[in-house]
């Protein structure tokens, strides 16, 4: 995927290592008398260690890179301790990427009690934003890190189903987890190749059939364009599902409110920073679970 990431001037580096400790992230390193930029998955490219080069080094600059990852960062900050934990959440408040500071956060309460700090009081230190992190129904990312809640995994779909009119009985046709865009690695095995279902939250909710007639046979991803924060990632995970996953079609499912249709604008923006382009479908739900449209657009 495109994205903003560091780039060091070697020439005009001279390995004096004073931006290293400002990388809270850990993605720079002092190799052969020279910084180097050591993970394209830690740097998170805001430029933090900028300020810190003498010599005028470092900048920012847009290219191809892996997805920058903060469940990875986060996992490895803390072993830093509180003050760099602090720093590394206040940058990311200071940039306004929400998205990244509620995976961070996230991933601190849900591993309170394997950490040597107060986790509390590290996340007072974010001036407001704890407690909209701490109620955010949408919390994220990538591929896990320690958080068992968004490790992948494969489910095998049922192979032999009997017929019957009880609730209980009807199979599931997810095939894979997480499902929640902050969460999915948009690269996973599950993507790869496959028709993509992009449903809005509620749309599963108000159908009694979504499994059967809507998500068999699909890889799901689900999102709320409304009450999600830092949804240009989305749009990242997205170009990188068409070029990279190389999926095959998009069924994009929303529900009659207007706010659903930001799944489509997501959807149309990703296509047009693709450089592959694959059929979409739009399918508008009614709050009683009618298909009011159903379109290849």
């Amino acid at each position: 995927m495109e994205r903003d990431i560091i780039k060091i001037d070697e020439e005009k580096c001279n390995g004096c290592g004073l931006c290293v400790p400002n990388c809270h992230e850990g993605a720079l390193q002092v190799i052969d008398g020279k910084v180097r930029l050591v993970s394209e998955l830690m740097c998170d490219g805001l430029g933090a260690c900028i300020g810190y080069c003498p010599e005028g080094a470092i900048t920012v600059e847009r290219r191809e890179a892996e997805p920058y990852d903060e469940i990875a960062v986060i996992s490895e900050m803390v072993k830093k301790g509180a003050n760099t934990v602090k720093a590394h959440l206040k940058h990311l408040k200071d940039h306004h990427e929400y998205g990244y500071l509620e995976e961070g956060t996230t991933w601190l309460v849900v591993n309170r009690d394997a950490l040597m700090f107060d986790v509390d009081e590290v996340l007072a230190a974010i001036n407001g934003k704890t407690e909209r992190v701490l109620s955010s129904p949408a919390v994220h990312l990538n591929h896990g890190g320690s958080c068992p809640g968004s490790a992948e995994r494969i489910i095998a779909p049922a192979v032999s189903l009997k017929v019957s009119t009880e609730a209980d009985d009807a199979p599931s046709h997810l095939t894979h987890w997480p499902v929640q865009m902050h969460l999915v690695n948009p690269n996973a095995p599950a993507y790869r190749g496959a028709d993509l279902l992009l449903a809005a939250d509620c749309v599963a909710f108000s159908m009694g059939a979504f499994h059967s007639r809507h998500l068999k046979g699909k890889a799901l991803a689900i999102a709320c364009p409304k009450l999600d924060h830092g949804t240009e990632s989305y749009i990242d995970k997205l170009t990188v599902m068409i070029d990279a996953a190389r999926i095959n079609t998009i069924t994009v499912m929303m529900m009659e409110v207007p706010c659903c249709s930001g799944l489509i604008q997501m959807v149309r923006t990703a296509l047009a920073r693709a450089s592959r382009k694959v059929p979409v479908k739009a399918i508008t739900v009614s709050i009683e679970g009618k298909i009011l449209q159903d379109n290849w657009i």
